[in-house]
């Protein structure tokens, strides 16, 4: 009998936060770098895969810099759409988060200035600074004008994750600004 009134209390009460169905039943994404497969997950199940993925050419890190062409290795959020990219479409990432930009101040990369900045936009879910040492504009895009062929045989880009054109516009139906994004 106490632990039913306890629980009515707190349901009563607020305590116990449930996020809403409609939180629990948005799509995030993965992004297996060993397998370069891309996949969609609701409600915890698989409900979209791309195989073929391209990296970035320097490979892929757990502390990215400017112009090492390397992917970003973590969680992230959708922080922008470009839909006028000259890759088709472009689904920018919150990077650099705040465990980068924490590594980073930790390691002297970035100064205590950069390292407010970062976090003050992440705070007010804003885009961070896309100019610093750490680097920036990285996503997930398609193919624009790029060759498919290289596509198919090459870790071509920047640091991004890229997708055929066919594929991008299909993820379009799963992603919008605030999409959870794991690259791992």
């Amino acid at each position: 009998m106490l632990l039913r009134h306890l629980l009515i209390a707190v349901f009563l009460t607020g305590i116990l936060h449930l996020p809403p169905a409609s939180a629990a039943a948005r799509p995030w994404v993965r992004i297996d770098t060993r397998t370069e497969t891309l996949a969609v997950v609701r409600d915890g199940r698989v409900v979209d895969t791309i195989h073929g993925i391209a990296l970035g050419r320097g490979g892929v890190s757990r502390d990215r810099v400017r112009g090492d062409e390397r992917t970003p290795l973590g969680h992230f959020r959708v922080a922008w759409v470009n839909d006028d990219s000259p890759f088709r479409r472009f689904y920018g990432l919150d990077y650099p988060n705040r465990a980068y930009a924490r590594r980073a101040l930790a390691e002297g990369r970035i100064d205590r200035g950069t390292y407010r900045q970062i976090l003050t936009a992440l705070r007010g879910h804003r885009i961070p600074p896309q100019n610093t040492s750490l680097g920036g504009y990285v996503g997930i895009h398609g193919l624009g004008r790029a060759s498919p062929r290289i596509h198919r045989l090459f870790n071509w880009t920047r640091g991004c994750i890229a997708v055929t054109n066919t594929q991008i516009d299909r993820l379009g139906r799963w992603m919008a600004v605030g999409t959870t994004v794991v690259i791992k």
